[in-house]
């Protein structure tokens, strides 16, 4: 009897290890997916890069930057859409994604969304730290978009 306990008990050691190690596994292909995936961006190879963000989220569902790179690639492919989507995930896994917030009052911007446009500008003012800069030219660009007054 006490031999079966010890073999159930090394048996069960052993297969926890064995996780622990398939985990261990796991994250690193995670992070070599979106490092590998941001050196094919850099190369402006964007269908391996898409593909390799693709397969880093698989890996791990909440990866903002795969999904802020993904947003980039559609921007660059000029598919609406799916960039709004991506941005809106990263947003939705970071409200104070610099980057994403800006990338959205673009998006807004080019729908002439002008209330939309105005909340983002000061969610952004509040959390800009990079770029901040780039705040004066959607401002610019907002007034461009108020209504005038001809009265």
């Amino acid at each position: 009897m006490i031999k079966i306990i010890r073999f159930t008990s090394i048996f069960f050691i052993v297969l926890n290890l064995t996780n622990l190690t398939n985990l261990t596994n796991f994250a690193k292909a995670e992070n070599l997916f979106l490092k590998e995936g941001k050196i094919k961006y850099a190369e402006k190879k964007y269908d391996e890069s898409k593909f390799l963000f693709q397969r880093s989220i698989v890996f791990n569902p909440k990866d903002q930057d795969s999904y802020l790179y993904l947003a980039k690639i559609y921007k660059f492919e000029d598919n609406k859409k799916e960039e709004e989507k991506n941005i809106n995930t990263v947003l939705l896994l970071d409200p104070q994604n610099e980057e994403a917030n800006y990338l959205l009052m673009e998006i807004e911007l080019k729908k002439s969304n002008y209330s939309k446009v105005k909340e983002l500008v000061e969610n952004f003012t509040m959390i800009c730290s990079q770029l901040c800069e780039k705040k004066n030219f959607i401002l610019k660009s907002l007034k461009n978009l108020e209504p005038k007054d001809e009265s």
